[in-house]
Order: structure tokens, then C-alpha cells, then sequence
């Protein structure tokens, strides 16, 4: 009879252990309802530009041309956010620099409720879930180079000239 007692209770302690291990293992807000990776659509007025995102070390990250969508990692190591920088160059157009940076995730604070202390101080900060990008699209125009006319040739017939600017002709000889 003891025998028995004592396998039940053993079997009541492993079923108690694997219970604790997958709650520990498993409970994080953040990482459960949200996510570590983010999209961010970059869309440019004129399209085709090379957009390059660097970030806060300076790693270049992504290089491609516009429209895209990146997915950027929020977190950049234990209880630390990332930050990105967008440049958006063209030739013929002013280069732009977009910064983009990440949050606190509301998430993070279901943790007191649904996660406990292991979501709070080690799973959503080791993962990046307790931060979120704090943009999900760029939309962005670029500027045309002061300067930058395009040169071009017509040629008329005298009579089509107004008579005010007939004065500011010049003539061309061989």
C-alpha cells in the first residue's frame, strides 16, 4: 500500500515540475502576443530609390530600392532597444536620413498579469519582444537638386518669337 502511495506521489511531483517548467519556459506577454521582428514598408516618391538601414552600431542592416517592406529587429541585447537610421538616396535628388526608433511594447506590461517576473526581467527582455518599432510605414518625397533643369533645345520660328523678347536674341554666325 505504501508502494502505491508513493508512486502516486511521485507521479503528482512530475506532473507539478512539468507544469512549473512550461509555465517558466513559456510565459512572457510579449513574446507570446507580439513579436521581436517588425515590418516597416518604405514607400518614396519618385520610386526606385536606394534606401540602405543601418543600425545603431552602424551595421548596415538592408540595401535595396523603394517600395519595400524590411523586418527590423526591436531589441539590440538584454533590456537594450534598437534604432535605425534610413537613408534614401537618387541621383539627381537630395539624399534623406530618416531616423527610426523602438519602444516600450504596451505588451510588455501584460507580463504582470499573464507573465510574471520571468517575462518581466528575463524573456521579453532577452528577446527584443518588450520593444516595437515606433513607425510601421515611411512615406517620403524627394527633392529634385536645386539646379537640377533639364537642358533642352527648341527651335522657332521668328514670327513666333514675342516682339519683347526679340531684342534678347543673338545671332550666330559660321
Amino acid at each position: 500500500m505504501d508502494n502505491l502511495k508513493s508512486i502516486k506521489q511521485m507521479k503528482n511531483l512530475t506532473k507539478s515540475l512539468f507544469v512549473a517548467a512550461f509555465i517558466c519556459l513559456f510565459s512572457s506577454c510579449a513574446s507570446i502576443v507580439s513579436k521581436s521582428n517588425w515590418p516597416l514598408t518604405v514607400n518614396t516618391n519618385p520610386n526606385g530609390v536606394k534606401v540602405e538601414v543601418t543600425d545603431k552600431r552602424g551595421a548596415t542592416v538592408f540595401e535595396g530600392l523603394s517600395p519595400t517592406t524590411i523586418y527590423l529587429k526591436s531589441g539590440s541585447g538584454f533590456f537594450s532597444s534598437q534604432s535605425y537610421l534610413l537613408k534614401l538616396t537618387m541621383e539627381g535628388y537630395e539624399t534623406k536620413s530618416i531616423p527610426v526608433k523602438c519602444n516600450l511594447n504596451g505588451w510588455y506590461f501584460g507580463n504582470i498579469i499573464f507573465g510574471g517576473l520571468i517575462g518581466i526581467l528575463i524573456v521579453d527582455p532577452a528577446t527584443g519582444a518588450m520593444y516595437k518599432l515606433e513607425k510601421e510605414i515611411v512615406n517620403e518625397t524627394l527633392e529634385k537638386k536645386d539646379g537640377q533643369t533639364q537642358a533642352s533645345l527648341e527651335i522657332k520660328d521668328i514670327k513666333d518669337i514675342p516682339a519683347s523678347m526679340i531684342q534678347h536674341l543673338v545671332k550666330i554666325t559660321q
